[in-house]
């Protein structure tokens, strides 16, 4: 069983403390800042608790009730970008600052505070709605009352719950009772730790022999338990029952324990609850949830800053050109104030509507159905993603084995042609009541077999060398009872702790040869012709991490034969067989094709050999001293010179679409990290199954270290591969970060793939942000299982993959996609459009602040450095709103390629990565471009006007509106009917409010020819030799994009 493999997250204490450091409200509610202690639990009396212990609730949310109002603001004004407008907007209560009316100032800023209170209260409520699902769940509690129905959110520590098969179960228990006959149950955790494997979990056993489960309130007892902790692997306890004579004590393991977030897969359960809410071992292997910040918007920001500079400058200049004359300080925040629009207070506006329209785009996109946007705040994260670490099991997989190959050495049979070994198997059985391999083994050694009885002896083989029970179920015409004595096939599942061996006794069914009963010390096989076979089970060597195999002694009870079959990974396998010439070739063969292989032996042995081992076993197993070392020494006795039956090769399926779908992302530029709970052989079979490995490519399987020279030896013998993927394990890899953090994340990062096994949740969370700080690149985290939520959490962009087991990922996640192909589209398609669109709105939207504001610099100059407003009231208001708000918000409806290019040619995303969109370079382009057109038209105004001052107004307010809408068309790559309507509507929009503009514009004027002339010529200087340069660019350099769209 895996229960035993210790696991240790990373730097547990340091992670703890900072788990319950956080969360403080919750903390001084719940139970104070005291540290967590170990605790008396009484069965069924939650009322007896000797501390306060937290709710059992879910909460993914970032704020509540009364943090939320002041928590979204400060979100909002720990920007510089947002702070300054608020500073500008509140010196205009100052007599000698004001420049115009409050409402210029005030309504931008509180529409931007509007339109963030609105989307964050949306996402809160939307996360509340989520939570409250969950919390809602109904479970059964045992109470003196009887049964009675209770939420998962009013759970207490005592409360003795019934959990039923295929139920979630609600908070860390102890395991009490179960209706499995066997006295014993399954658990799916992958949930909890990535495994696929089932668990098997023990109830106490004072608690497994009373009557009835009412019968537990009746009894005085309780359970001792430590404090909560991170540990999932491990517990200790005692359970203690007073009223018995003498008092009955147990010891409790993690074997007798249900921890929240796993689910019942076998009968039914009763539980006493031991932790609930925050102290959950899921919960504390989680981070808190964090308010995730672009890193397009510190881009942004920077440049907001570089802004600002600039408007200190400009400000100083026009101060030292009047000589600092007079109030010169004063003058300085006049002139502050009156540039102010070289920061854009619309740009935050239109940055964040536009990504609640990318987020709509990607909901409403039919290529990837079920996509939901959870966080809208980062969108353009996903252009740039440069890391991708993904889950393994029901993310890239579907957690569903099939039996793909039986290879025999001279033959192999594949799915194509299975029905060979079933007619072998059906000819040995039909031939006579006898089979060959029934016979005395002398004589199965000296006749050369016949391929029918080789075939039947590996079938047979893989038929008994297995933990796999077979379990009969009412089906509505057949009861439980009945389907168990006819062993009805229609009733019959099978329950196993791995999910492998579950497909090799199917694969055996398929064939002819049925697994139809099993206890704790016999076995039962169905011939293809009705005749039951009956197997004693004399001996079980279960599995272990540390032998990589299994074995099983049985006795034919028809011939008295005994017979060691043996299980497991080739490179253990190689040494116990007989010599071969064929095993590792062909075990390499199948493990390129991504098959899971187990090597199949068999040993005949005599009643005198079975007693001489089974004395020396029993033997070994009462040894206070080196136990464990014994007992392998005399199992080792035995694993010498077996014989080779076959290979059997098992492939867990992948997600449809894997791929092709890691191979765009490999050929966007995007390495792949995969992060799993599983194990080392099953992640690399996975790995080189989806081509997450090429066949061109090594692999470097990190040896298992434990200490720091081990670590250094094995770290060079990785310093001298080249181009090579590496596999390592979750306890190598902590020691490796304790030592040597900067060497291993440094020859990591220039690996081509990296696979990372037995990974505890924090482990995930804890590479994620080293690669962050280490690269600073920006990382994708794709999970299904509430084991993936720390990572998902702590990436730049979570994805959630919502798998077969619970949302809990794809509820804590930015992004919720239903399967993992989709992923593709979500960051070559939607990612690279967000970004592209972002950068291009925020560049214009710049522009357009700069133009004015240079306009405003030559007006004041030209007039004598007055700090007088060249634009005032409406004018300034609609310039950025009605005139020119609409066709420069189309910008996110433009896109370079089509959808299905971007897809076919995933180079293009790799361009995105150098940040080229929005960069130093860009920004002064648009920066030369916004003094070139506010300086020709300013300056044209005031050559071209005549006599009054207001038509320097009317012809430079007009030319600027015509300006930004020809600049607009210049920006589009490809039209929609939406920039068209824009376009006309604000230019209509203009021409109408003319009429009510008549205190700012001479109305008179305005129909004159001599405006008319005079605009076209000023607009024509402004943007015509724009067009001519975007022209011949495009014919003498074009972009990457423009040859494919051509």
């Amino acid at each position: 069983m895996t229960d035993n493999i210790p696991l240790q997250p990373v730097r547990q204490k340091k992670r703890m403390d900072s788990k319950h450091r956080s969360g403080c409200c919750e903390c001084m509610r719940c139970c104070g800042r005291r540290d967590p202690r170990p605790r008396t639990v009484w069965l069924g009396h939650p009322e007896k608790r000797d501390q306060r212990y937290p709710r059992n609730v879910i909460n993914n949310q970032k704020y509540n009730f009364f943090t939320f109002l002041p928590g979204v603001l400060f979100n909002q004004f720990k920007y510089f970008f947002n702070l300054y407008f608020l500073l500008l907007a509140c010196s205009q209560f100052v007599p000698e600052m004001r420049l115009g009316a409050l409402y210029t100032y005030w309504v931008p800023l509180g529409f931007v505070l509007a339109v963030t209170i609105i989307r964050e209260a949306v996402e809160e409520i939307r996360c509340y709605t989520r939570d409250k699902e969950v919390n809602s769940q109904i479970y059964s509690k045992l109470t003196a009352r009887g049964t009675v129905k209770v939420k998962s959110s009013s759970i207490q520590v005592g409360d003795l719950l019934i959990v039923e098969k295929n139920q979630r179960v609600p908070a860390d228990m102890i395991f009490l009772r179960t209706s499995e006959k066997n006295g014993s149950c399954f658990l799916r955790t992958d949930q909890l730790d990535g495994e696929t494997d089932w668990k098997l979990r023990l109830p106490v056993a004072c608690t497994q022999r009373l009557p009835t489960a009412s019968d537990l309130l009746q009894i005085r007892s309780y359970v001792y338990a430590e404090e909560p902790n991170i540990d999932i692997h491990n517990f200790v306890g005692t359970f203690t029952r007073e009223d018995s004579d003498p008092p009955v004590n147990e010891s409790l393991s993690i074997e007798n324990t249900l921890w929240a977030s796993t689910v019942i897969a076998s009968g039914t359960v009763v539980g006493v609850v031991l932790y609930t809410g925050r102290e959950l071992r899921s919960v504390m292997n989680t981070s808190n949830p964090r308010s995730k910040i672009g890193l397009f918007d510190l881009e942004v920001n920077c440049l907001t800053k570089i802004l600002f500079g600039a408007l200190v400058v400009v400000s100083l200049v026009m101060v030292a050109l009047q000589h600092f004359a007079g109030r010169w300080y004063l003058q300085i925040i006049r002139f502050l104030l009156l540039f102010s629009n070289i920061i854009p207070i619309s740009l935050r506006v239109n940055l964040d509507m536009g990504k609640i329209v990318y987020s709509w785009m990607i909901r409403r996109d039919s290529k990837i159905p079920g996509t939901v946007v959870r966080s809208s705040t980062i969108p353009e994260q996903l252009g740039r993603i440069s890391y991708l670490l993904t889950d393994k099991t029901g993310t890239l997989t579907q957690n569903e084995m099939v039996f793909k190959r039986l290879h025999l050495g001279t033959v192999a049979y594949g799915l194509d042609s299975m029905d060979e070994v079933q007619s072998h198997i059906f000819s040995i059985y039909t031939q006579s009541q006898d089979p060959p391999a029934l016979k005395g083994p002398t004589l199965a050694t000296k006749v050369r077999k016949t391929m029918s009885s080789r075939v039947h002896e590996a079938v047979k083989a893989i038929a008994l060398c297995h933990n796999v029970t077979p379990v009969y179920e009412s089906n509505g015409v057949t009861d439980q009872a009945e389907a168990e004595r006819h062993y009805e096939d229609s009733c019959r599942v099978y329950q196993a702790s791995s999910p492998d061996e579950v497909a090799l006794v199917q694969w055996t069914e398929s064939v002819g040869l049925t697994l139809v009963g099993r206890d704790q010390s016999s076995m039962q096989l169905r011939t293809p012709g009705g005749q039951i076979l009956n197997f004693t089970i004399l001996q079980i060597f279960p599995f272990t991490y540390e032998s990589k195999r299994m074995g099983i002694i049985v006795r034919d009870e028809s011939t008295g034969e005994i017979t060691f079959y043996m299980k497991g990974a080739d490179v253990v396998m190689a040494g116990i067989v007989q010599y071969n010439d064929w095993l590792e070739e062909e075990c390499g063969n199948m493990a390129r094709e991504g098959l899971r292989v187990l090597v199949v032996a068999k040993k005949s042995l005599t009643e005198e050999q079975y007693q001489d081992f089974e004395a020396r076993y029993v033997q070994a197993k009462l040894s206070v001293h080196d136990r464990s070392l014994k007992v392998a020494t005399v199992i080792e006795s035995l694993e010498m010179e077996m014989e080779l039956l076959c290979l059997t090769g098992v492939e867990d399926q992948l997600q449809t679409d894997v791929r092709p779908t890691l191979e765009t992302l490999r050929n966007a530029g995007i390495k792949v990290w995969m992060l799993t709970g599983d194990k080392l052989e099953t992640a690399t079979c996975t790995a080189k199954n989806a081509h997450l490995v090429t066949r061109t490519q090594d692999i470097h399987i990190f040896r298992l270290v434990t200490n720091r020279g081990e670590a250094h030896l094995e770290l060079n013998a990785f310093r001298r591969k080249h181009d090579c993927a590496l596999v390592i394990s979750g306890d190598s890899l902590e020691v490796c970060l304790k030592y040597y953090e900067y060497e291993f994340m440094e020859l990591a990062c220039q690996c081509p793939a990296v696979i990372c096994c037995r990974c505890a949740p924090t482990q995930k969370a804890q590479i994620v942000r080293l690669l962050q700080e280490r690269t600073g690149k920006l990382t994708c985290a794709v999970g299904d299982g509430g084991n993936d939520v720390s990572m998902i959490q702590e990436a730049d962009c979570g994805v959630g993959v919502e798998g077969k087991e619970g949302k809990q990922a794809s509820l804590a996640a930015d992004f919720s996609i239903t399967q993992f192909k989709h992923l593709g589209r979500l960051l070559m398609v939607h990612g690279r459009n967000s970004y592209k669109r972002s950068a291009a709105l925020s560049q214009f939207v710049i522009h357009r602040s700069l133009c004015i504001s240079t306009m405003q610099a030559v007006f004041s100059s030209v007039f004598y450095f007055a700090s007088v407003p060249l634009y005032q009231g409406f004018l300034i208001i609609g310039y950025s709103t009605i005139y020119t708000m609409f066709p420069v918000f189309s910008l996110v409806l433009d896109k370079d390629v089509k959808s299905e290019v971007a897809m076919l040619y995933p180079e293009l995303y790799k361009d995105l990565l150098k940040g080229r969109p929005l960069s130093y370079k860009t920004f002064l382009i648009w920066v030369l471009i916004s003094i070139y057109q506010g300086s020709i038209i300013m300056y044209g105004a005031l050559l071209l006007f005549e006599s009054e001052f207001v038509h320097i107004v009317a012809i430079s307010f007009t030319s600027l509106i015509l300006t930004e809408l020809l600049m607009v068309a210049l920006t589009i790559q490809t039209w929609h009917w939406l920039m068209i309507v824009a376009e006309l509507l604000s230019l209509s929009c203009y021409i109408a409010s003319l009429v009510f503009l008549h205190e700012f514009i001479d109305v008179y004027f305005i129909a004159t020819l001599s405006f008319l002339w005079k605009v076209t010529v000023i607009t024509l200087v402004s943007c015509l030799p724009l067009y001519v340069l975007k022209y011949l660019r495009r014919r003498f350099s074009p972009p990457s994009y423009s040859k494919l769209t051509s």
